[in-house]
C-alpha cells in the first residue's frame, strides 16, 4: 500500500515545522561585512594595481611583446632606409 501526501506551504513554514534555524539575519550580516571589505580594497586600489595584482605575468608579457613588435619595425624600416 502506498500513501501520500501533498504539503502545500512556504520554505519558511517547513523550515519552523522541521525545527531548523533561522539563519537568514546571519547570512544578511555575514553577506555585508563582506561587501563592505570588498568595496574598501576595491577603492584603495587603482586600477593599474589590480592588474598587475590579477595579471601578474600577462602584462609584463605584453610590454615584452610591444617592445619586440616595436624593435623589429624600426628594423625593417632601417633596411628599407638603407635599400633606398
Amino acid at each position: 500500500m502506498k500513501i501520500t501526501f501533498d504539503v502545500d506551504c512556504t520554505p519558511e513554514e517547513a523550515r519552523i515545522f522541521f525545527g531548523l534555524p533561522e539563519v537568514k539575519p546571519m547570512q544578511d550580516a555575514l553577506l555585508k561585512k563582506i561587501e563592505d571589505r570588498m568595496a574598501a580594497n576595491l577603492d584603495a586600489m587603482s586600477p593599474e594595481a589590480l592588474l598587475r595584482t590579477w595579471l601578474p605575468a600577462g602584462v609584463q608579457g605584453m610590454e615584452q611583446l610591444q617592445k619586440m613588435f616595436w624593435a623589429g619595425l624600426q628594423t625593417a624600416r632601417s633596411r628599407d632606409k638603407s635599400e633606398k
